[in-house]
C-alpha cells in the first residue's frame, strides 16, 4: 500500500499493523480530495488540529478541571485547557469558556442540566422548521424529559416570527428558550430573543452550533452580550476537531461546569480539547476573518445560482453559510436528489423544508453549505460553476449524466485541493 505523504511517517505503522484501516483512512482521504463537500456542518479541518488530535494528549486521563483533577500527572494536560480556555474568552468576549463537552448534543445536554429540571417547560424551534433534535425532539432525551413547547417559521416568509414567538413565550411561560437551528439559513435577532426571555423570566440558551464560526471571524453578530449560556460546535465553519464547547455568563459558570463534570461526561478528550485550542487561534486571525466572510459570499453565489437553475431557495435566500433548497419546483425529492449527486462526487444532505408534504426520510428538499469548499478557496465564479454540477446531477434520474459530471467535479477541485499532496 503506497502511503500518502500527507499522513507523515507515522501512518507507516498503521499501515503494518492494520491494513484494513489504514486502507479505509487513505480511501476516505481521497472521497475528501475527489468531490465537492457541501453538507453545511462539514469542514477541512487544518492539519495542525488534525496533527493535535493524533498526538499522546490522547494517553492522559483528566477527570474533573485544570487545577482540580482526580487524576495525577495532568500538569501539562492542565495547560493545554486553560489556553484553550483563554483563547475562547478572548475570541468570543466571553465571561467563561468550557472546552470539555464532548459534542454539541453533549453541551446541549449540559445546558438542560444546568437551567432546567425533567418536567420543565422549554421552548425550542421546532425540528420540522430548522431546529435540532435537542430542541425537543420526541426520540431526543430533549423531548423525553421536558415539555417542549415548538416555535417555527411563518409560511408567507419563512422565516421566525418574533411576534409569534413572544406570543407562544408568554402563554406557557419556559423556564429556557432555545434559539438556533441546523436549517434556518437567515440571521437570529438575538435582542429580540433576549427581551423576550426577560419578560417571562427564562433562561437565554443560544445553540449557536452551525454561525459560532462566522461569529468568531466577524462575519455576523454575536450572540454573548445576549444570551446566558451558548453551546456550540467546534467542528463547522469554525474548523477544529470535532467536539463541543459552551460559553455563559460570570454567574452561572459554576453551574454550567458541574453539569458537564460530573452530571453529564466523566474524562475530556484531552486530544480534542487541545485541538479546539489550536483551532480557536487560528480563528483569531485576519486570515480567519476573510474566510468566515467568503463562506457567505459563496453561500449566497451558489443559492443565487440554485435559483438560476430553477429551483427555490427556502426563506428567499441566505444570510449565513447555508442554503434550504426546495425542490418541488423541478419534481424532485431531497432523498434522490441526494443519490444522484453523491453518484455525481457532489456531497449534500436531504432536508425537510417549512411544511413539508414529505416525511423527514424523503423530504423536499437539500442543505448546502460552504464551509469546506471556501477553506479549498473557491470562489463565486466556482459557485455558479457548482450550482451548474448541482442542477444537473439532481435531474440526472437515470444516471446517465453522473460519470461525466463526476469528471468535471474532479476537474474543479483539482484546482483547489484539500489536504494537498507532499
Amino acid at each position: 500500500m503506497a502511503t500518502d505523504t500527507f499522513f507523515g511517517p507515522d501512518f507507516e505503522a498503521l499501515e503494518s499493523t492494520d491494513p484494513e484501516i489504514a486502507s479505509v483512512i487513505l480511501a476516505e482521504l481521497e472521497r475528501q480530495r475527489s468531490g465537492l463537500q457541501l453538507i453545511a456542518s462539514e469542514n477541512f479541518t487544518s492539519p495542525a488540529v488534525l496533527a493535535t488530535l493524533g498526538s499522546t494528549m490522547s494517553n492522559k486521563y483528566a477527570e474533573g478541571y485544570p487545577s482540580k483533577r482526580y487524576y495525577g500527572g495532568c500538569a501539562e494536560v492542565d495547560k493545554a485547557e486553560v489556553i484553550g480556555i483563554e483563547r475562547a474568552k478572548a475570541l468570543f468576549g466571553a465571561d467563561h469558556a468550557n472546552l470539555q463537552p464532548h459534542s454539541g448534543a453533549s453541551a446541549n445536554l449540559a445546558a438542560y442540566g444546568a437551567f432546567v429540571m425533567p418536567g420543565d417547560t422549554v421552548m425550542a424551534m421546532s425540528l420540522a422548521h430548522g431546529g435540532h433534535l435537542t430542541h425537543g425532539s420526541k426520540v431526543n432525551f430533549s423531548g423525553k424529559w421536558f415539555t417542549i413547547v415548538p416555535y417555527g417559521v411563518r409560511a408567507d416568509t419563512e422565516r421566525i416570527d418574533y411576534d409569534e414567538v413572544r406570543a407562544i413565550a408568554l402563554e406557557h411561560r419556559p423556564k429556557m428558550i432555545i434559539c438556533g437551528a441546523t436549517a434556518y439559513p437567515r440571521l437570529i435577532d438575538f435582542a429580540a430573543f433576549r427581551a423576550i426571555a426577560d419578560e417571562v423570566g427564562a433562561i437565554l440558551m443560544v445553540d449557536a452550533a452551525h454561525f459560532i464560526g462566522l461569529v468568531a471571524g466577524k462575519a455576523i453578530p454575536s450572540p454573548v452580550p445576549y444570551a446566558d449560556v451558548v453551546t456550540f460546535t467546534t467542528h463547522k465553519v469554525l474548523r477544529g476537531p470535532r467536539g463541543g464547547m459552551i460559553l455563559c455568563k460570570a454567574e452561572h459558570a459554576a453551574a454550567i461546569d458541574k453539569a458537564v463534570f460530573p452530571m453529564m461526561q466523566g474524562g475530556p478528550l484531552m486530544h480534542a480539547v487541545a485541538g479546539k485550542a489550536v483551532a480557536l487561534k487560528e480563528a483569531a486571525t485576519p486570515a480567519y476573518q476573510h474566510y468566515a466572510q467568503q463562506v457567505i459570499i459563496n453561500a449566497q453565489a451558489l443559492t443565487a445560482g440554485l435559483i438560476d437553475e430553477g429551483m427555490r431557495a427556502v426563506s428567499g435566500g441566505t444570510d449565513t453559510h447555508l442554503a434550504l433548497i426546495d425542490l418541488q419546483p423541478i419534481g424532485v425529492t431531497g432523498a434522490d436528489a441526494e443519490v444522484r449527486c453523491d453518484a455525481a462526487r457532489i456531497t449534500l444532505n436531504k432536508n425537510a423544508i417549512p411544511y413539508d408534504p414529505q416525511p423527514p426520510s424523503i423530504g423536499s428538499g437539500i442543505r448546502v453549505g460552504t464551509p469546506a469548499t471556501t477553506t479549498q478557496g473557491m470562489t463565486e465564479p466556482d459557485m455558479k460553476e457548482v450550482a451548474g454540477f448541482i442542477s444537473r446531477a439532481v435531474r440526472d434520474a437515470d444516471g446517465s449524466a453522473a460519470a461525466s459530471i463526476a469528471a468535471e467535479v474532479g476537474d474543479l477541485v483539482r484546482k483547489y485541493p484539500a489536504y494537498p499532496r507532499g
